[in-house]
């Protein structure tokens, strides 16, 4: 039996999961969580083979959670379940120890064949990201500026480029707003940028936001 933890702060996302897996033999969602540091705290209290994590959640990030995760336990199977678009998160959370990351509107199979490989050690990816990591792995290529942000950096840079204020990013991070600060006059000099103007332009060219 894969035992399974649901970390999403959306109530309704963790019954729709439940009821998916509960339809597939051999898997079961054993615990669930809302935020990212009862997931962890749970992941230290019982054991599972497979995390479903959320990235955007109340608290602390599924990013940090992620690190966490993977210095407690590396064995422990992360899959990503996120409305992200790949583009935006899916190397780095691969980078980072995750064995897999999917988008939500993914298909009810795919989610089940996602959790059934990342449980038998293996790393699932779709067709699309594959051929994006193929890519990225490519030695002869050059990496976009903005791969070399370090992952808070780029959580910072996303935010920025989707309009939200310092404020705002300090209260979602819980950072405050001068580390926050600090953190966009390090994007925009290791991006060669000026203004916030500038890292909203740069992100919808590199297709980073929508």
């Amino acid at each position: 039996m894969i035992r399974v933890l649901i970390a999403d702060d959306h109530e309704i996302v963790r019954k729709g999961l439940k009821q998916i897996i509960s339809d597939t033999l051999g898997i079961e969602v054993t615990d669930e969580a809302s935020n990212g540091q009862e997931a962890l705290d749970k992941i230290k209290q019982t054991n599972f083979d497979v995390v479903l994590l959320d990235i955007k959640m109340p608290g602390r990030t599924g990013l940090d959670i992620l690190k966490d995760i993977k210095q407690f336990n590396p064995n422990l199977a992360v899959l990503i379940l996120t409305i992200y678009p790949e583009e935006q998160y899916a190397i780095r959370v691969l980078q980072s120890g995750a064995s897999g990351y999917l988008t939500k509107d993914s298909a009810a199979n795919e989610l089940i064949l996602a959790i059934q490989k990342v449980a038998s050690g293996g790393k699932y990816v779709s067709a699309s990201l594959a051929e994006k990591l193929a890519f990225y792995l490519d030695t002869d290529k050059e990496k976009e500026a903005h791969e070399l942000l370090s992952a808070r950096e780029y959580q910072v840079l996303l935010q920025l480029a989707q309009g939200v204020t310092i404020k705002e990013i300090s209260n979602n991070l819980n950072l405050s707003s001068k580390t926050i600060s600090t953190y966009r006059s390090r994007i925009l000099e290791k991006l060669n940028l000026k203004n916030t103007a500038e890292i909203i332009h740069y992100a919808i060219k590199h297709k980073l936001v929508e």
